[in-house]
């Protein structure tokens, strides 16, 4: 018997039972005289009691649940990074949506896995984080469909990056994602990643040729600058900063809005050349098991929320992108930006590195990617 039944039944029979046998403390019921109407009355409330109780141990776990006070939200760069700012948009949207019975709290600098950013997919995955806006570098070790979006030069404009995101590519880096144990949501954008260097104008790829670029930690980016001449260099970004104010460092490569917010014309970079070799989408995720533990409406709020959250970074960051644009070269960076045919002979150089590839990736994504972009 059902634990919650038996407990109703036992209170009913105290309640029916007007007489105690003794100092034991057992409990009869006199059936004699004129009790037969008290006693329908109260067999009548028995039945009502187990039928109350068994509709109480048949109530789904999940409609009883209390969620957590608070819910961790992991991001590589706080605001006012576009990246953080996309978090705290989705953690205000959460609280306003729910009339503030789910809270979102927001951890940048990847501070729950101790700043190693490349271990925030597993920690996700494995329970230690809730949620997440990823970049789709970062989680590629895990998931080697995301290393499409690093590939050299495929994504010449914004509409290269929506035809992707927005259609059945998306739809197939989404399952690969779903089939490494995390709940994909929404798409957000770090923006197309641009060149910097202290030595000269680059825009042609004989001008890297020997040059020593500080790269993210990813053997893609490894195999496209060695396949453009230079020398990449994989080393954190706290480790960067003093590398190229020594000089020990030549380059490096990041959105504008990074350039910008973090100071990198400090640290020597004065020439900048806008290539857009590739763009990093950011993704909204939920670790599994948390997820589950949500009623299906504040699944629909919360990934509503995180769709919403990532158009509303997307359009911020590439609204703002003239005026960081007018805000670098007013610190005396010199810009340079490629024409079309300037472009194509990077791409030209680094064909090896879709040879190397895409079998990692995936011929077929590949190849629906190369068609949407042609379609868009």
């Amino acid at each position: 018997m059902n634990p919650a039944s038996a407990g109703f039944f036992i209170a009913a029979e105290r309640v029916m039972t007007p007489a105690r046998v003794g100092n034991t403390g057992s409990w009869r019921y006199d059936f004699t005289g004129n009790n037969h109407k008290e006693e329908e009355k109260m067999r009548n409330s028995t039945i009502l009691c187990a039928a109350a109780a068994m509709m109480l141990a048949v109530i789904p776990i999940q409609g009883l649940a209390q969620y957590k006070n608070e819910y961790t939200v992991s991001t590589v760069l706080p605001a006012p990074f576009p990246w953080g700012e996309a978090a705290e948009r989705w953690a205000e949207l959460v609280d306003e949506r729910s009339n503030g019975e789910i809270n979102f709290k927001v951890y940048p600098n990847a501070e729950l896995v101790s700043g190693n950013q490349t271990r925030e997919f597993p920690a996700l995955r494995s329970g230690v984080i809730d949620f997440a806006i990823g970049s789709t570098i970062n989680w590629s070790p895990q998931v080697p469909e995301l290393n499409l979006f690093s590939l050299p030069f495929l994504m010449p404009d914004y509409e290269a990056i929506d035809a992707l995101t927005g259609g059945e590519t998306g739809e197939m880096i989404f399952e690969a994602v779903r089939a490494k144990g995390v709940v994909p949501l929404a798409w957000g954008e770090n923006g197309f990643r641009e060149l910097s260097n202290s030595n000269g104008v680059i825009d042609e790829p004989s001008d890297l040729e020997g040059m020593k670029i500080r790269v993210v930690g990813s053997p893609l980016f490894e195999d496209t600058f060695n396949a453009l001449g230079a020398n990449p260099t994989q080393m954190s970004w706290a480790d960067a900063k003093p590398a190229l104010s020594t000089g020990a460092v030549d380059g490096q490569e990041n959105p504008l809005s990074v350039f910008h917010i973090a100071n990198i014309h400090e640290v020597g970079q004065t020439y900048l050349t806008r290539w857009h070799y590739m763009a990093d989408p950011l993704i909204f995720a939920a670790n599994r098991n948390i997820w589950a533990s949500f009623s299906p409406e504040d699944q629909a709020m919360i990934k509503q929320a995180a769709v919403d959250a990532g158009l509303w970074e997307i359009e911020q960051s590439r609204a703002a992108v003239p005026s960081l644009r007018g805000a670098i070269e007013e610190r005396g960076v010199t810009i340079t930006e490629l024409t079309d045919e300037q472009v194509a002979e990077f791409r030209d150089a680094t064909t090896s590195v879709y040879e190397e590839w895409t079998p990692q990736i995936g011929a077929e994504l590949v190849e629906t990617a190369r068609e949407a972009i042609a379609n868009r």
